[in-house]
């Protein structure tokens, strides 16, 4: 019987699932699915790899569905999709891990206790992620599970890249700069030692360009700067996110139009952004090639503010010898990536069109002086890893928060 681990990516309204399965020490993705409309008209799809349904199931509006009886169906699935006792494990994507907790860690009653605590530096994930850790241990209360840190791969930031221009004692109480999507960028570091080595040694740029979207500046593989901070509301502009903004704005905001803070946190998180530029979408797809003029001017703040906060990271790194696009955006909208290179050209980048057509591979023609990629990113199989390897360690390698 091969050993499997289901991996889970939770969020507000759905649950996103795969199942890996261990050939020569490596994940192999087996199946993967989702459960969508939580707390409305849950349903529930599992895929093999070739996109082939496996198993359907709609639960009816308005019904008492919890994520308790979601991931129990769940769980009854694998059983019966696997066999008994074949799944060894589950493994978590969980947005915030402080910041102590950077290593990936088997589950333990005080580790889930931490992770609460971290609830106020990230309100609108922390709970959905640990909403299943909770369900999965109440029914399987014996089935491993993993946590895996999407701030982690950020722990190599130095003190001044983290550090708030604010009195020292709100830092040593957490608040300074954490940096996200840190299970995708640590995906793209290990693509690039085994694809690119003498590039991954180098000076690299990869953008995370997704719903959610975000820069980091690597050098030898390790995090040295990056565009998301104490939030995953920092930085780059988003599907609905607005990204970086003046904090005196945010006061105007409150002062001259009476905004409380939950008003703020649905005005910046929700309603911004893409969709608040444009007034018609926050998904990229359904922006380009549009002809309103809002479209057009939402598409060029997106990029614009890539090229400049690209800038910023060329500082932190001293140069750059390459740059990565990863993500829905990144691996799918060519238009986007050409309008990037494009701001890139005083670093010596040009694109070969007919590569950025196909977006696979290196980009950059041979004029280039920085090496352009597009990599897919798979943040599911690097939790994957990290549940087998953390199953693997001694039980002496748990967080002790």
């Amino acid at each position: 019987m091969t050993d499997s681990v289901l991996v889970i990516n939770a969020g507000s309204s759905s649950l996103k699932f795969a199942l890996f399965e261990r050939a020569d020490g490596v994940p192999v993705a087996v199946s993967h699915g989702q459960i969508e409309s939580i707390g409305d008209a849950p349903h529930f799809i599992a895929q093999d790899r070739a996109g082939r349904t496996l198993a359907e199931h709609r639960w009816p509006a308005g019904g008492a569905e919890t994520h308790e009886t979601l991931l129990a169906h769940l769980l009854d699935w694998v059983d019966g999709h696997l066999g008994a006792d074949a799944l060894v494990a589950v493994g978590h994507r969980v947005v915030h891990g402080g910041a102590s907790l950077h290593r990936p860690a088997r589950v333990t009653d005080a580790l889930l206790d931490a992770l609460a605590r971290l609830t106020p530096l990230a309100p609108l994930h922390q709970p959905h992620n640990l909403a299943p850790i909770r369900a999965i241990a109440a029914r399987r209360p014996g089935l491993p599970q993993v946590a895996c840190f999407d701030t982690g791969f950020h722990h190599s930031l130095a003190p001044v890249a983290t550090r708030f221009a604010l009195p020292r004692r709100y830092e040593a109480e957490g608040v300074r700069r954490y940096g996200f999507h840190g299970l995708s960028y640590e995906y793209i570091a290990r693509r690039l030692r085994e694809e690119h080595p003498a590039l991954a040694a180098g000076r690299v740029i990869v953008a995370h360009l997704g719903n959610g979207a975000s820069l980091c500046a690597m050098r030898d593989g390790r995090s040295v700067d990056t565009t998301m901070g104490f939030t995953a509301l920092d930085g780059l502009v988003m599907g609905t996110r607005c990204g970086n903004i003046d904090p005196g704005a945010v006061l105007y905001l409150q002062q001259h139009y009476g905004l409380d803070a939950d008003a703020v946190e649905r005005l910046l998180y929700q309603d911004s952004g893409l969709l608040g530029v444009s007034g018609i979408s926050g998904d990229m797809r359904q922006l380009i090639g549009r002809r309103e003029t809002t479209a057009k001017e939402a598409i060029e703040l997106f990029v614009y503010r890539i090229a400049r906060e690209t800038g910023a990271l060329v500082a932190s790194l001293g140069g750059l010898d390459g740059f990565v696009f990863t993500a829905g955006i990144g691996e799918h909208a060519p238009a986007v990536r050409g309008l990037v290179v494009a701001r890139l050209a005083w670093l010596g980048a040009t694109l070969d069109p007919c590569a950025n057509t196909r977006g696979q591979g290196r980009i950059s023609d041979a004029a280039s002086r920085i090496e352009v990629h597009v990599i897919p990113t798979d943040e599911e199989a690097m939790i994957a890893r990290h549940t087998f390897e953390t199953l693997d360690a001694a039980p002496d390698a748990e967080a002790r928060p």
